[in-house]
């Protein structure tokens, strides 16, 4: 010890020597060979799982201990992880839970006791606590022992499979997921029965799509699956529904989360700001409830969209289909791992069949033989024989005479277990009954042999049984669904507030003793202008300079056509005045725009900001100067064209304003507003996306019928969710007739009632609240026709069919009203005819403000003081600009927008 204290001192001292020089080591040959091999460990032997089979290395020794442990009877988990150490020293903890993983899917393990709740997210008992076994189809299709290939364990003491022969594709019903050393693998769960019909189709050689399906169930979008390769996203979202205008129940939870989380960032969303709740209730037993009471006042409609914009009610999965091929890495889609996996069940069941075939003829053979050894008494030939050798010989000359029909020569090895019969059994022996034991394995013989000979319709005869014996209760639980973008901005709650100091140009939330402009949130953009025409959006924040003399602040919703923006501005320091009209709907964000001509000394005489291009009438005010006569007029800016924001505008004056005042409010000048339904995400739109509903316009509004005999009438707005079992969507008339025919539970007769809707936006319903009432049809046409199809009596000719005229068959009443009693017979059916031709009277719109956003933009109309001396009058004919109006999404300067 002292000798390698005085070596160690001694390098110190020559180091010190060297100037502190120090010493370099390469060990590029030990890390390359170390990290290689531990990588190839971690890859093949813990993280990937095999192609073959579906299973890890610590899954499929478990599957093999259990089956070694297998009488029928649960088996606790702590002794079948305890025997699963003897084919490899995996740790207990590892074992248990990947068991416990197994366990969980329902599939291949009978569990007993608490396995824990994939729903929730508590963990299973201690394994001593818990019992399981192999269940009927996992002992049905995963384990076949004669074409098992096997191999040693670990020390050499036992055997293990290489692959458990698997016929179904079982990786793709789990899913796998691991994290190895450079790579990782993340396989999605499939249906149980579409994966076996797509390997039906696959063996009659037809195309197939196999798509998600989690056991969380939830609503998924796989629009960008991309068959589970790499690069490839699907979104998760929970089932949310409102129970009441304050309560929604979360009955469904995306995959990879759990009650318990997703009831935190619930929490944390409400703590940031994001949305706003009262309270939750976790209600989850067998199955998922979560109640989030909401306030009084808050929408429940923007809420299910925050909660999917800010919280993991939308969760988004990246799958990575990677396996292992001849100990390689293998990437892959899921479609291909089918067919590998399909192939690979139809090689295997031909092993099977042909193993089974060569046992049979085996015991055709034995069976021909010991018939002839007895029939012909050729053991009576034996007698005289004193040696072995004798015997055989004995034997097989008696034999030869008869043996021509047999299919293999006589081997010694026949002859030797003929000479093992018992002579019970020969006295016993029945000649009729071995031929029909002969007959019976000819048949089963030919049987297996025609397997064999059409192997693609034996394989899909057992995916078919297969389905039938296991697929009850294996139907898909996640809903395919393409998901609407939720716009954060748009469904934030407004959690702070916005304040100005317009004198010295600064904008923000914690200017508190400043002028307020209007609630925001801390993800929201804001757009300023100032006096001398300047135009910026940036981001809110507590405090930031924007310029001086500002005279409009507001939050900016990006791609917005309705906001337009009405501006009289001075071109330069005594250049004459235009009028422009523009709307903004992109920008770069935190650049400043020139909304004058870009001469120095600009200035706004007027600018207001009208959400839904309302056009207001000014009076143009100008100074004493020489002989101009007329010194005041009217302008009207409906007579002005809306253009881009970059525009010069038309003329209004060469002379100096005085100033500009308000006259009078305006209405919008835009054009009623477009309504689509997309039936694909269940929403409206304005992009054209499904179908027409109608033109809209402030006053407007939906009229929305339940299958449950719910109607109401709605605001038209963009956020609004709707049932699954919403029957009628259409633009509401308020004097057409709704006409209905229902069946009336108590009174156990069937009724029709026309009424109108008095109380609009009110939720009713129309027919009896009786459990048994059910909703047959309803039409919202002025005369609506339907046919009444009788039940056949016994012992009577059917009635014939009943045409109604609904108009004609009651009058109009109130909703509440029981209405007229349709028959008295039984009916078997009742369906709508075509409509009686009708002309609808004129619907004169109104001339209203459109209400298109829950938000308006406060002060939204600034006169701004001028300068100057000389005045002159208004061109009769305004000059029409030529600027190209802007496109939305590409600025003046060729610029790309950030929005």
């Amino acid at each position: 010890m002292s000798e390698e204290l005085d070596h160690i001192l001694n390098e110190d001292e020559q180091n010190e020597n060297q100037g502190n020089q120090e010493t370099i080591t390469k060990v590029t040959g030990m890390y390359k060979d170390w990290f290689l091999d531990y990588a190839s460990y971690v890859i093949l032997e813990r993280a990937v799982p095999a192609i073959e089979d579906g299973f890890k290395p610590v899954q499929r020794r478990i599957m093999h201990s259990m089956k070694d442990l297998d009488d029928g009877r649960y088996n606790k988990v702590a002794n079948i992880v305890g025997h699963t150490m003897q084919y490899h020293p995996h740790g207990d903890a590892s074992i248990a839970d990947a068991m416990v993983q197994i366990g969980q899917k329902d599939l291949l393990i009978d569990t007993q006791g608490n396995w824990g709740n994939i729903l929730t997210g508590d963990r299973a008992a201690a394994s001593r606590y818990i019992e399981a076994r192999i269940s009927k189809f996992g002992t049905d299709v995963v384990f076949s022992p004669k074409i098992t290939e096997w191999q040693l364990s670990y020390d050499g003491r036992r055997k293990e499979p290489i692959n458990l022969p698997v016929k179904f594709p079982l990786l793709l019903a789990q899913g796998g997921e691991g994290i190895a050393v450079g790579l990782s693998t993340k396989i999605l769960p499939h249906n149980f029965l579409e994966l076996i019909d797509a390997s039906i189709k696959h063996l009659k050689g037809k195309r197939f799509t196999i798509l998600p399906d989690f056991p969380t169930a939830g609503i998924i979008d796989i629009t960008d699956y991309n068959d589970g390769n790499r690069g490839g996203k699907v979104r998760c979202r929970a089932r949310i529904a409102a129970r009441d205008k304050n309560t929604l129940v979360i009955s469904e939870i995306p995959f990879s989360t759990t009650t318990s989380s997703l009831i935190d960032s619930i929490l944390k969303a409400n703590d940031k700001g994001k949305i706003k709740i009262k309270k939750i209730e976790d209600n989850t037993a067998a199955e998922v409830e979560i109640l989030v009471h909401l306030p009084s006042g808050i929408s429940p409609d923007k809420t299910i969209d925050a909660l999917y914009a800010f919280t993991n009610c939308e969760t988004s999965i990246s799958p990575l289909g990677c396996v292992i091929e001849d100990n390689k890495p293998l990437f892959i889609g899921v479609t291909e791992m089918l067919r590998r996996s399909t192939d690979n069940t139809v090689d295997l069941l031909k092993q099977e069949l042909e193993i089974r075939l060569g046992e049979l003829e085996s015991q055709w053979h034995f069976a021909s033989l010991e018939r002839i050894f007895i029939e012909n008494r050729i053991y009576r030939d034996i007698e005289e024989e004193e040696t072995w050798e004798g015997v055989i010989s004995a034997i097989d000359k008696g034999l030869k005479p008869h043996t021509t029909h047999l299919k293999r020569a006589v081997t010694e090895e026949d002859i030797t277990r003929l000479t093992e019969i018992r002579i019970k059994r020969i006295s016993k022996f029945d000649i009729d009954k071995a031929q029909q034991k002969i007959d019976a394995l000819e048949a089963d013989i030919a049987e297996v042999k025609h397997h064999l000979a059409h192997l693609i319709d034996y394989a899909i005869a057992y995916f078919e049984r297969l389905k039938k014996e296991y697929g009850e209760g294996k139907e898909r639980k996640s809903e395919i669904r393409m998901f609407d973008d939720v716009d954060a901005t748009k469904v934030v709650i407004r959690n702070t507030k916005l304040y100005v100091n317009r004198e010295e140009g600064f904008v923000g939330t914690s200017l508190r003793r400043d002028e307020y402009v209007c609630d925001c949130s801390d993800i929201d953009d804001i757009i300023v202008f100032t006096k001398d025409g300047t135009m910026m959006v940036t981001k809110v924040d507590s405090k930031a300079f924007v310029g001086k003399n500002i005279i409009h602040v507001a939050v900016f919703k990006k791609k917005d056509k309705r906001t337009i923006y009405n501006m009289i501005y001075r071109d330069g320091k005594s250049g004459p005045s235009y009028v422009k009209r523009f709307a903004v709907t992109s920008v770069t964000r935190d650049r400043e725009y020139d909304m004058c001509n870009g001469n120095k000394g600009s200035m706004v005489h007027y600018f207001s900001a009208n959400p839904n291009g309302e056009a207001e009438v000014v009076t143009i005010n100008l100074r004493q100067s020489g002989s101009v006569k007329k010194l005041k007029w009217d302008l009207d800016f409906a007579d002005i064209l809306i253009k881009g924001r970059s525009s010069k505008g038309n003329l209004v004056t060469k002379y100096s304003l005085k100033r500009v005042e308000l006259k009078e409010k305006g209405v919008s000048t835009l054009k009623p507003r477009k309504i689509w339904f997309d039936d694909t995400v269940q929403r409206l739109n304005v992009d054209g996306r499904g179908e027409l509903i109608g033109e809209f316009r402030g006053e407007d509004r939906l009229l929305i019928i339940l299958q449950t005999g719910i109607v109401k009438t709605i605001i038209p707005e963009l956020t609004t969710r709707f049932d699954s079992e919403m029957i009628v969507l259409e633009k509401w008339i308020p004097k057409k007739p709704i006409s209905a025919i229902y069946y009336d539970g108590e009174k156990e007769r069937y009724y029709v009632k026309r009424f109108l809707i008095e109380n609009e936006g009110k939720e009713e319903v129309f027919i009896s609240e009786h459990p048994n009432s059910q909703l047959e049809i309803v039409s919202t046409d002025w005369k609506p026709m339907a046919e009444v199809e009788f039940t056949k009596e016994r012992g009577k000719d059917r009635k014939p069919n009943m045409e109604v005229n609904l108009e004609e068959f009651i009058a109009i009443k109130g909703i509440s009203a029981l209405g007229n009693q349709l028959t008295k017979d039984k009916i078997n059916q009742i369906s709508l005819l075509e409509s009686l031709p009708y002309e609808a009277p004129e619907d004169v719109p109104a001339q209203e403000i459109e209400v298109v956003d829950e938000e308006t933009i406060s002060k939204p109309v600034t006169t701004v003081p001028t300068e100057g001396k000389v005045e002159v009058e208004l061109d009769p004919k305004p000059e029409t600009d030529t600027d190209t109006p802007e496109d939305g999404s590409v600025d003046e300067t060729g610029q790309a927008s950030l929005f």
